[in-house]
């Protein structure tokens, strides 16, 4: 029973922790991303949309499982990408207000993802509304050979898909770059100060540009796997649930730091899925656990702003744009 509830914490939070990974890489550039929801919700349905191409063009039966894992893979990283590139044009170039783009980002993402996904579902001409890539799914969800072997270990570390790995490896090479190399100085620097940043030589717009648009990449990493591994190849509108928002507590709650937004993830994904373990649970109890992520998120949130301990606190130029002219 433990290992079991482990092994599905860990499947919840793996998404969390691709957009807070995401998240935390843009926010040390200085903005304030409030898209992922609609990043993560545009990067699962460009997979989606790669994979179901795929297999209809070739047969369910015909696939390759290497190729449809690759054309879902890159689908879903130029379409996040694509994002957080509307969102670096509008934001750094055009100086936009970052809350308010963030928040049109995601209610954009949500409505594209919508609209191509009811078309999908539409082309397969099924009575039920959604889209099945069970064997794309079945690529994507394949384990290492000897997990079954190892009992309850093997269940609660070796039993996930690929895409579970590959996050923690993410989140802690980011952590790795920010913190001991020239790269991330330069980074912390442009979202700490920006003028400072720049008058040493420092390309500020290079760099909100590509932190930018590679947390959205990673963010969009995470959309494609909840429906790719956690939902067996389902996609469903409206089905993605308030976990890009989640994603962004998440960043909060690991005080900005990668490595610990992977225990973050965990503990965040262990509280969304303990109602479905507690026998007779009513719906309203089921919904203040849901709430549980956010309290704690407010929580560490005012402990460290009491602290006020400088590794604890976002950057100081986090959410306000950079004009150049008044360095």
């Amino acid at each position: 029973m433990i290992a079991t509830i482990i092994q599905r914490a860990v499947m919840q939070g793996i998404p969390l922790l691709y957009g807070s990974t995401g998240e935390i890489l843009t926010e040390k550039s200085g903005h304030l991303n409030l898209g992922i929801p609609g990043i993560m919700y545009v990067g699962a349905i460009s997979g989606v949309a790669g994979a179901f191409l795929y297999e209809q063009g070739v047969g369910p039966q015909n696939i390759n499982p290497i190729l449809a894992i690759i054309i879902a893979f890159l689908c879903c990283i130029v379409g996040s990408t694509i994002m957080g590139l509307i969102y670096c044009f509008l934001t750094v170039t055009l100086r936009a207000n970052q809350n308010v783009t963030g928040l049109a980002l995601t209610t954009f993402g949500i409505g594209i993802g919508n609209f191509f996904g009811g078309s999908l579902i539409t082309i397969t001409k099924l009575d039920v509304p959604s889209i099945s890539l069970s064997e794309t799914s079945k690529a994507f969800k394949t384990m290492l050979p000897f997990a079954g072997k190892c009992g309850w270990f093997g269940e609660m570390f070796l039993s996930y898909g690929f895409l579970a790995y590959l996050a923690i490896i993410i989140a802690l090479v980011a952590s790795y770059i920010l913190n001991k190399t020239r790269v991330g100085l330069h980074l912390r620097a442009v979202g700490e100060s920006p003028q400072t940043a720049d008058a040493t030589g420092v390309n500020v717009t290079k760099y909100k540009y590509l932190t930018t648009c590679i947390g959205s990449a990673i963010a969009g990493l995470g959309g494609l796997y909840y429906v790719m591994d956690y939902a067996n190849g389902v996609w469903s509108n409206n089905a993605f649930g308030d976990r890009g928002w989640l994603s962004i507590a998440l960043v909060i709650f690991a005080t900005w730091k990668p490595s610990v937004s992977i225990l973050g993830s965990i503990l965040f994904g262990f509280l969304y899925v303990i109602p479905t373990y507690i026998p007779d649970i009513s719906v309203s109890a089921k919904k203040l656990f849901e709430m549980l992520p956010y309290v704690v998120t407010i929580l560490v949130l005012v402990l460290t702003s009491v602290r006020n301990k400088k590794e604890n606190q976002p950057p100081q130029s986090l959410g306000l744009a950079y004009f150049r002219e008044d360095r």
